[in-house]
This record gives structure tokens, sequence and C-alpha cells, in this order.
């Protein structure tokens, strides 16, 4: 049995056509070199080359061997530039998911770190629903999800990925606007406008209400976290919203104001239970970590 060692040496000497010419190409000294071909026509029971007038011809009788040899040579070729594309992402596709608050900034940001690192990456991005991310992992349209929310779910594992908090949101006019902080008492005075608290992220929202048993009337309700920005904006009433919404003044013609109370939530990455991710997704969930965090 042949190595991929000794099919390396055989093919420089065939293609120097001679010992010290094949340890030039390889690197190695000719002396370690000629005892490695020695060997190697003794394991075979089989002479490779012919020495005629100071070269190495391979002989007749090892012509099919050549054959093989160049064969296998090109084979090794083929897988080594296929690890070199993988190495910079090709031809792989990152299919990944997110709901849109942690999608509206962070992701952006991970993704343009992720390309850096694996510049021939391409990547297919969902803005999904808490309740759309079952589907989406199970039916095998992404491998993972950024979530706001972890779910009980048999088939589904969620890995903690950043904590956030919350901000009240006010419009840039706004009487609230020369403050810098409020609490979820004098929230409750002015309209609010919200996601409907039944829903998971939305709920986020409306327990710090709950826990001071105070009135969470949402005048306006709307289903993304940007609409809620876009709607305070337009002078339409005040809001919460989490941090990675209106990360680096994201959404213009608000204001946001420190709540006093805390407001602490988690963020996962929600995946197949029992599965690995792709080399491409873990460097992905890091880079989104670090920059939420």
């Amino acid at each position: 049995m042949l190595t991929l060692r000794q099919i390396e040496v055989i093919r420089a000497v065939m293609v120097a056509g001679s010992i010290a010419g094949a340890a030039k190409l390889l690197g190695v000294s000719a002396p370690g070199l000629s005892r490695l071909m020695k060997y190697t026509e003794r394991s075979l029971g089989v002479r490779l080359f012919d020495r005629r007038q100071g070269r190495f011809v391979p002989s007749e009788e090892a012509k099919d061997i050549f054959e093989q040899v160049n064969i296998i040579f090109a084979q090794v070729g083929g897988l080594s530039s296929m690890l070199d594309r993988m190495k910079q992402g090709d031809p792989f596709e990152l299919r990944i998911g997110s709901v849109p608050s942690i999608a509206n900034v962070m992701v952006p940001r991970a993704v343009q770190r992720t390309r850096q690192r694996f510049p021939k990456l391409r990547a297919d991005l969902n803005i999904l629903k808490i309740e759309e991310a079952i589907d989406y992992i199970l039916l095998n349209r992404g491998e993972l999800v950024a979530i706001s929310y972890a779910l009980d779910h048999p088939a589904l594992e969620f890995v903690p990925l950043a904590w956030g908090r919350l901000f009240c949101i006010v419009p840039e006019d706004h009487e609230l606007a020369r403050r810098d902080s409020i609490s979820a008492a004098e929230m409750a005075r002015y309209p609010l406008i919200g996601i409907d608290p039944n829903d998971p992220y939305g709920s986020i929202m409306a327990r710090i209400f709950r826990e001071k048993n105070l009135d969470y009337d949402i005048q306006i309700r709307a289903r993304f976290g940007t609409t809620v920005c876009s709607l305070v904006a337009a002078g339409l009433g005040i809001a919460m919203i989490d941090q990675f919404t209106v990360a680096d003044g994201a959404i213009r013609g608000i204001k946001t104001l420190e709540i006093e109370e805390p407001t602490p939530f988690q963020t996962f990455i929600a995946k197949r239970r029992g599965t690995a991710l792709s080399h491409y997704a873990e460097f992905f969930v890091r880079a989104l970590r670090s920059e939420m965090e």
C-alpha cells in the first residue's frame, strides 16, 4: 500500500527526472528521498524507474502505476483546492433567520464580520416572527434563528445568546425628550404604542407593567419594533423598545430614555436539537454575540 507521501515522491521523480531534482521540488534532502524510493520499490516488488544516462525514466512494467499516480495526485490537488475554497466560504450558503429586533442592526454587523472572515461565503437572511422560527428550522430552511424568546419545543434547542434591556422612546419634540430617564408608572400616563402583549416579543415589554400592577393600555399596536419606532417618531405616542432595535441611533426622530426599573431579557439562538451548526454558522453566532454584548 502506497502512502500519499510515497505517491508525492514518485511523481516528483517523474517530473524532475532525478533524485536531486525531486528533492529540490519537495524541499527535502536527496539522500533521504533516495532511501524512500528504494524502500518503496522494494516493498512493491516493482522497479519503478530505469536509470538512463543519469536520469530516472519510468520503467515499462510500472507504466500503469504512473497513470494511477497521476490520477490520485490530481484528486488530492482537487481536494486541496476545495479545502482552500471552503476556508473562504465557497461554495457554502449560510442560511439564517432572525426576529426583527435583532435583525435591524445586530445581524448585518455579524454578517459583515462573517463575510470578512469567509469572503466567498453566500448568505440567505430571513426576518421571522418568533412563531415562524419552528417551521424555518424543522423544515430545513435554515440552520438557526436569532430569537428574543425561548419556546418549549421538543425538537428545538435554545442556546443563550446575549442579555438585553428596554428603553422608553419618545418623539424628539415631546415634553419627555428633555429627560434622561422615566419610571413605568410615568409611562402609563401617556398614550402607549406597542406590540400585542400576548405576542412573545410583546410580552417582554408588558412584563414591567404587570409586575407594577399598572395598566398597559396600548392605543396603537404594531407587529414589528421598527414600526413602533416609526409611529413614535410620527408623534402618535411613546413606547418601550429593546436596545437592539434602536442601537446606534438606527431610528431617526425619537429620543431614548432610561427606564428606572430593571428590564433585563435574554436572547437565544434556536437550532434543531441534537445537530451541530456548520463552522460558518458557529462563527456567525460568535460575531453576533460579540456585537450584542
